[in-house]
């Protein structure tokens, strides 16, 4: 065997077993020792294909975080090409960005629900080092998005859009690390919980079933009024003529 080709098969192994090693303990929690044992290899491989165990993280992320940017940027592309110059609407733009990153959860192959639930988890709380590596990575991905949230909903002032954007993200990051919190609060079961009848589908399916409509909601909410005060009260749910213009473009 070449040992180029031995050398890819064990960067492989590695990046697969420090994937489901950092999902299930945490960044902080999980040891080279207990990669390099579960791969079976030596420290010196690991050091030699990533050369810090920040280094592994960061690797680990950019395998699928490649896929996963290229995907988006296409889809945005086939829909924009598809409009011919006109704004997509709401629920085009939010289902090629998350809809595209929950399809990962249904994909082994792209890391499956493991990957999802490491990327859910370390976003929740990322270390400065992290922080910084999915500023970059997204860095492309996210201006493309906010300029055609932008033009999906015109009514809708442009700095709103932005805390929305990161509503959004959030609630993803949140539901995609995982049942552990909702299954203390609620005392239910995670089957319970995640709905596992036999329906047939996966659970990363279900996930977008659940979470697809609430962000379009979020994303969609009347826009608050500017000359209430903090203390005031909320603005009531009923439809304005604000909010009646955003259900239009969905």
């Amino acid at each position: 065997m070449p040992d180029n080709k031995l050398n890819s098969d064990t960067r492989e192994r590695i990046l697969d077993v420090a994937e489901r090693q950092f999902m299930a303990h945490g960044y902080e929690a999980t040891s080279m020792r207990m990669i390099t044992s579960m791969a079976e290899v030596n420290l010196a491989a690991v050091n030699y294909h990533f050369g810090s165990k920040e280094g592994l993280l960061r690797d680990v992320f950019r395998r699928r975080l490649t896929w996963l940017n290229r995907e988006r940027l296409a889809a945005l592309d086939a829909l924009e090409q598809q409009a011919n110059g006109a704004p997509l609407k709401p629920s085009q733009v939010l289902e090629a960005f998350f809809g595209t990153l929950l399809r990962i959860g249904e994909d082994e192959s792209l890391g499956g629900m493991t990957f999802l639930r490491l990327l859910g988890r370390t976003l929740t709380d990322p270390s400065e080092f992290i922080r910084t590596f999915f500023a970059k990575e997204y860095a492309v991905v996210i201006e493309r998005y906010k300029l055609a949230l932008f033009r999906a909903v015109p009514d809708v002032p442009k700095a709103e859009i932005v805390w929305r954007l990161h509503f959004m993200l959030g609630a993803m990051s949140y539901a995609i690390a995982g049942t552990d919190i909702l299954q203390v609060i609620t005392g239910l079961e995670i089957g319970d919980i995640s709905g596992k009848e036999e329906d047939g589908k996966s659970e990363a399916r279900r996930l977008s079933e659940r979470l697809m409509p609430f962000l379009l909601g979020g994303l969609r909410a009347a826009l608050p009024n500017p000359a209430d005060s903090y203390n005031q009260q909320q603005v009531p749910l009923a439809k304005t003529a604000r909010n009646t213009s955003l259900e239009k473009k969905r």
